[in-house]
């Protein structure tokens, strides 16, 4: 009998030990706030090239264009592939979360989700 009330007093004990602290990790904790962007390719016609548009969820206008322009030049942006405009926009910070590709006819148009860290955040309470 002794033992049994010893063993249930030590696991009652451990178990309030172990929810005082997540508690006090839980409020400890800061979120981490991210960017999120959307790259759309497209293969240029009779060529092994692709065209980026980037999506950062923006209002835009009904014909701005968003395809990628060279920063210096202020050109159309062409990559080999869509990694290669990963690996540029890697380059920039950003960090791949997800790809699906939509065919529209027979033109494949791909879809690649980035994030990209903006700084640590108090949690809100």
């Amino acid at each position: 009998m002794k033992k049994a009330l010893i063993a249930l007093t030590l696991i009652f004990t451990l178990g309030f030990v172990n929810i005082f602290q997540a508690q006090t990790n839980e409020i400890a904790v800061d979120t981490v706030k991210y960017l999120y962007c959307e790259l759309m390719g497209i293969q240029k016609i009779l060529s092994n090239k692709v065209t980026v548009t980037v999506d950062f969820g923006e209002e835009r206008k009904f014909f701005q264009d968003s395809r990628m322009r060279d920063e210096e030049t202020g050109k159309v942006q062409s990559f080999n592939s869509m990694v290669d405009a990963l690996n540029y926009m890697g380059e920039k910070g950003w960090e791949f979360v997800q790809a699906y590709v939509v065919t529209s006819g027979s033109q494949n148009v791909y879809h690649w989700l980035l994030k990209k860290k903006m700084g640590k955040q108090p949690k809100m309470e």
